[in-house]
């Protein structure tokens, strides 16, 4: 571990010379910061640095990565871990770190999650025409989870799978409609487009994400903030979709609550559709 440290640093400092004045105070955030990096977006760090986020990935460039989520991946190797349950079997032992990283996610979602955001979302939901739901990677099962939920209430909802058609779609969405993004890191390059291009064409932005500050809730009009780990290895990534699909759970139940009886005889219908494909 010591060893992963000394190595980020010395890859900084050997690039050092040759940045320019924003991406060398950039370079210094990532020295004071070392692990600690990784709870800090892409903004976090410009704020810090006194410059813009375009900066920081330009900086993360010319220090030899292809981008700040891959700096960020240097430092989760050198960031401590919660240490692991030191059961031998290794089934015991997995049930145990599981749990301990899912107890961990969903119990700071109070603390992040905004009843304010919540229920202004929520109703924007209720108000909306149309709803395009959108993300990537292990944002997928969040999407397909939302998209599911959405619909068995009552609302109009689409959620393509191809990155492109849904930047098409939210391209096209009329000012009447909300795009619902998820991201962990709010840094996911084919969502946040397809955000700012539902923002562009006037559909509200709801964000689900792990951080409060990230190029995702930069363009979104509300963010549910729930998570907030960013270590690529190891449990994290998974106990942070637990806390989306929490943060999901929220959305919907408080929905329900704003549109009441059309929202009832829309679950009446799911529940008779799900019972004909039951034994």
């Amino acid at each position: 571990m010591e060893r992963n440290s000394e190595e980020l640093a010395a890859q900084v400092r050997a690039h050092l010379p040759e940045l320019r004045d924003a991406e060398a105070r950039v370079a210094r955030v990532v020295l004071d910061q070392g692990a600690d990096l990784v709870h800090l977006s892409v903004s976090d760090v410009a704020a810090l640095a006194g410059t813009a986020p375009s900066s920081v990935v330009r900086a993360c460039q010319r220090m030899g990565f292809r981008g700040y989520q891959e700096l960020k991946i240097a430092a989760a190797r050198q960031a401590p871990r919660t240490r692991p349950s030191e059961d031998r079997d290794p089934a015991t032992r997995a049930i145990s770190d599981t749990v301990h990283a899912a107890r961990e996610a969903l119990g700071g979602l109070a603390a992040t999650l905004s009843a304010t955001e919540l229920r202004q979302a929520a109703d924007a939901l209720h108000r909306a025409t149309r709803v395009l739901v959108v993300g990537a990677g292990l944002s997928g099962a969040v999407v397909t989870d939302a998209a599911y939920r959405l619909r068995a209430l009552g609302c109009a909802v689409d959620a393509p799978a191809d990155p492109i058609t849904a930047q098409l779609a939210a391209g096209l969405l009329p000012d009447s409609a909300v795009c619902l993004a998820v991201s962990h890191t709010g840094a996911t390059r084919s969502t946040v487009d397809a955000a700012r291009r539902a923002r562009a064409a006037g559909a509200g932005v709801i964000a689900v994400t792990s951080y409060a500050h990230s190029p995702l809730s930069e363009t979104s009009s509300w963010t549910l903030v729930a998570g907030g780990q960013d270590l690529v290895f190891g449990l994290e990534t998974v106990a942070s979709r637990l806390a989306h699909l929490a943060a999901i759970d929220a959305l919907t139940l408080t929905l329900l609550a704003l549109r009441g009886a059309d929202a009832e005889r829309a679950l009446e219908l799911s529940a008779d559709v799900t019972a004909d494909h039951a034994y």
